[in-house]
């Protein structure tokens, strides 16, 4: 199991004892990025980053996406091992980050006989979450507030 890194966002403390609750392994404590642990309080998305790849409420998402949010919170079980890996922003379509920044998750799509082609991809800012139903062709930053 992966710890998801708005999880690490607790705080040092809190993060580790998380971690080590969850999935006593050094690779789960590891997902911790320096900037986040320790950080007292939320960071906001930019308004360049919202602008650059589009919004959706997320009252609009399709209930498998609600789920899927919901396991990210939770810190799983995740239903795809490929869940929680780090997205890598080849295409360039969200704000540049180092390495480790985004990890992805799966949105299941009913019917489909792979994963297909929705997913979330989350970064480690408070509410950061994105959406893409095209598998990275394009994203849209979710907002909780409408």
């Amino acid at each position: 199991m992966r710890i998801p890194p708005r999880l690490a966002a607790l705080g040092g403390v809190a993060a580790v004892s998380l971690a080590l609750f969850v999935a006593p392994t050094a690779s789960a404590v590891s997902t911790a990025s320096p900037a986040s642990v320790g950080s007292a309080a939320p960071r906001s998305v930019s308004a360049a980053s919202v602008t650059a790849v589009g919004t959706v409420c997320y009252s609009a998402l399709p209930s498998q996406a609600h789920d899927t949010l919901d396991l990210i919170d939770a810190g799983g079980p995740f239903p795809y091992s490929q869940d929680g890996v780090v997205f890598q922003n080849r295409e360039r379509l969200l704000p540049s980050h180092t390495t480790g920044y985004y990890h992805e998750y799966t949105v299941v799509t009913p019917g489909s006989p792979t994963r297909g082609a929705r997913r979330i991809i989350t970064g480690q800012q408070t509410n950061e979450d994105y959406y893409t139903t095209d598998h990275y062709a394009s994203f849209r930053l979710v907002k909780f507030t409408c």
